[in-house]
């Protein structure tokens, strides 16, 4: 057999199943925690360090890119079938 062939399918395996896990997870637990205020939903303004809203995020969840792509093809298609 031939060792780049040997590379390249166990290459693709390994990204296969990356690929497949991202996408289990994103279908379990679509939301992630916002980065930039941690998951609380609140952030510190800069110098009067006063709580306020966070703009990044909605309650401290963000929704994750994957199903944000699987949201934006969903919806091309039923519209498209409509």
């Amino acid at each position: 057999m031939n060792p780049l062939l040997t590379l390249a399918s166990a290459a693709a395996v390994i990204l296969a199943t990356i690929t497949l896990g991202y996408a289990g997870l994103c279908w379990i637990s679509p939301f992630k925690r916002c980065q930039r205020c941690a998951g609380t939903g609140h952030t510190t303004t800069q110098f009067l360090h006063r709580p306020r809203a966070c703009r990044r995020c909605d309650r401290g969840m963000r929704l994750r890119t994957g199903r944000r792509i699987f949201n934006v093809f969903h919806r091309l298609r039923s519209e498209a079938t409509r």
